[in-house]
């Protein structure tokens, strides 16, 4: 294939890249997170600790792990489109059974298997961009899905609370899974098949020499850490916030509650801030000042009044993507050769982080107070600054 036949900006080819892959990214990220709002809802309904219901959440961040790892090695041997496919649509199946599953054990076990199948479509997302799209619109279509991701996040978040707090929550599950069943059948329908790529048998060996050189290279060790730390904290503090504004001085309504997912636009300026300031100022000056401005905004958690409360998760969100987008960025260009090799062990830290952290805080909040778990994300956060510290000094 001749590398101008690929899709450019005003084509229908293009149109329908961009369309179906902002589709993926509502649909995957408001499957993956949508238990979240639901927690305490949940941990009320099955009699369960704060920690024991935060699995949920973990259960498909776990999953996702897995399927990563798993699809780091596989992908290339799949369809790029089928493989998309079957993860929207499985994954939403999964959602929709999930409606009538009587226990908590086995809808955290659901979880893990509906994260290791959604895995698929952020395992070749970018590889299908990057392949088909023509370099001069490939940041145009990285960033619809970008944004799909961010927006599907933010919104299936608000929908599970506003429709849990009306309907139930397992009508609330019904009802985003039947949408993502719709989302995945117009991406079969819609999305162009690959035609630069070709399924093709993988060199595990090959694989397993370009992973071990990520791992044991100090700068993308480091990279990979801060990334587990601080999308840890992330989760960590959106995934209790709900309980800590339903209870006492706050005991807000479920229905402003819900709005609180709104914060996640500030992600959306974080990243594009990011890309703003990285054409003036040092990569590791952003990510250390991100991280700091992360400190910052979980700081004001602490406080008892709202509006302090909204305005530092506001900064801290900002920061996180900031920080995230900066981190994933220096990942890829420090990888000369086996990029998706390296950006899927990024992810793998990612979500390792995020499933880890995002339990383990839980059980510390419920034997302890806000104000120790805060702390201790405080801590957390400041490890991760460290380590930018130590990677700038010996690696610059």
């Amino acid at each position: 294939m001749n590398p101008a036949d690929k899709a450019v900006k005003n084509s229908q080819r293009f149109k329908y890249i961009k369309l179906c892959i902002f589709l993926s990214g509502l649909s995957v990220f408001a499957q993956l997170y949508l238990f979240q709002p639901l927690l305490p809802i949940v941990a009320d309904h099955f009699h369960s600790s704060v920690g024991d219901s935060s699995l949920l959440v973990s259960s498909s961040t776990i999953g996702m792990a897995a399927g990563l790892l798993f699809f780091a090695f596989n992908a290339d041997s799949y369809s790029r489109k089928k493989l998309m496919t079957f993860s929207l649509v499985s994954s939403a199946l999964l959602t929709i059974i999930s409606t009538w599953i009587p226990s908590l054990t086995l809808l955290i076990f659901i979880g893990v298997l509906k994260g290791f199948v959604i895995s698929g479509v952020s395992a070749v997302a970018l590889a299908y961009l990057t392949e088909e799209v023509h370099t001069s619109v490939v940041a145009l279509a990285i960033s619809m899905y970008l944004s799909g991701n961010t927006i599907g996040g933010m919104s299936g978040r608000i929908l599970a609370t506003v429709l849990a707090g009306e309907l139930g929550w397992r009508t609330a599950v019904l009802i985003i899974g039947i949408e993502s069943l719709i989302l995945g059948i117009i991406f079969w329908k819609l999305f162009p098949d690959s035609k630069f790529f070709n399924p093709q048998k993988v060199d595990y060996h090959l694989k397993i020499k370009q992973m071990q050189k990520f791992l044991t290279d100090p700068y993308t060790l480091r990279l990979y850490l801060i990334a587990a730390l601080l999308m840890g904290t992330f989760v960590s503090v959106y995934n209790y916030l709900t309980f800590r504004l339903e209870a006492p001085p706050f005991s807000l309504n479920h229905f402003y509650i819900a709005f609180i997912f709104l914060m996640y636009t500030f992600g959306v300026f974080g990243t594009m801030l990011t890309s703003r300031l990285s054409k003036r100022m040092e990569q590791k000056s952003i990510l250390k000042g991100a991280i700091l401005f992360m400190l910052g905004g979980i700081s004001l958690l602490l406080s008892e009044n709202i509006y302090i409360v909204i305005f530092g998760l506001g900064l801290f969100t900002l920061s996180f993507f900031a920080a995230h987008t900066m981190a994933s960025q220096m990942t890829t260009l420090r990888a000369k050769e086996g990029k998706s090799s390296a950006t899927s062990i990024y992810w793998l830290f990612y979500y390792f982080g995020s499933s880890i952290l995002g339990s383990g805080t839980g059980y510390l909040l419920h034997g302890t107070s806000w104000t120790f778990f805060i702390l201790f994300l405080i801590f957390s956060i400041l490890i991760a600054f460290s380590l930018t510290y130590h990677k700038i000094h010996h690696n610059s």
